[in-house]
């Protein structure tokens, strides 16, 4: 009869234990389901691009993506609309949960003006110091004869004379007349593949030529892109000491952000 009783209390206690295992596997995979409705576990969703869009459509574009967008700085490009996206973090494809913070930089509503220095009389490599340091940027050059070559003959935007101190919009081209003498009037087309498109637009007015025209391939789709993205051909090609061509000829660039083609060089 002991024997009886005792079998039956051991029977009970390995059913007790049986029953708090699976009461215990239970409690952890109802755990797991709740820590994954909050946490939204595998439902992860890829981050919109934002960029060049004006805030209202990005807004739209944010709230179909179950997304939250917040502005956290401003900067101003004058390529860009005003009050359009600049740049985001996480970037575009990043992998994110629902309700994530987008955090973006938009162009400013308000452009920045800056004054226009006195450029006259000066050599073209005086003259693009100036007119960096002012917050401008260096247009077109246009040679016409004159006894010294490179000096600063004129000063001009959109088509027109700009007086010193006039205010202009930040980045503003600032074209240049320039002299050219005949006995010296010619340069050389500097090797520019792999520099990125103001590098190598650097590149050529250090070496009096122009820019000519500007093609981005395929591969660049954003504006971050166009930043990132550098040269893979040039048109004239380097010429070394070898071809000479006439101050002021325009030198057209390809750009990618595809390092292949650069290879290919």
């Amino acid at each position: 009869m002991a024997r009886a009783v005792n079998h039956n209390g051991r029977k009970s206690i390995l059913l007790n234990i049986l029953w708090a295992i699976i009461l215990i596997f239970a409690l952890v995979l109802l755990l797991r389901i709740v820590l994954g409705a909050f946490t939204q576990h595998n439902h992860e969703i890829d981050v919109p691009d934002f960029s060049g869009m004006v805030m209202e459509d990005a807004e739209k574009l944010a709230s179909k993506s179950h997304v939250r967008l917040d502005v956290t700085d401003s900067v101003f490009v004058t390529r860009l609309g005003l009050g359009t996206v600049f740049s985001q973090n996480p970037a575009p494809g990043s992998k994110v949960k629902k309700g994530r913070r987008i955090l973006i930089t938009i162009n400013a509503t308000q452009p920045k003006t800056v004054e226009m220095p006195s450029l006259v009389g000066l050599s073209l490599r005086a003259a693009k110091q100036r007119i960096i340091a002012s917050g401008l940027t260096v247009g077109h050059l246009d040679y016409v004869y004159d006894m010294a070559t490179n000096n600063v003959l004129a000063q001009s935007a959109f088509g027109r004379r700009v007086e010193p101190g006039r205010k202009l919009k930040l980045d503003t081209p600032i074209d240049l007349t320039l002299g050219r003498n005949s006995s010296d009037a010619v340069t050389y087309i500097p090797y520019v593949v792999g520099m990125t498109c103001s590098m190598a637009c650097e590149a050529l007015i250090d070496n009096s030529l122009n820019r000519g025209t500007i093609i981005y391939d395929d591969s660049v789709k954003t504006y971050a892109d166009s930043l990132q993205a550098v040269v893979y051909s040039q048109s004239p090609v380097y010429s070394g000491d070898q071809s000479a061509f006439l101050l002021g000829t325009p030198v057209s660039l390809w750009l990618t952000i595809d390092q292949s083609k650069l290879k290919q060089q």
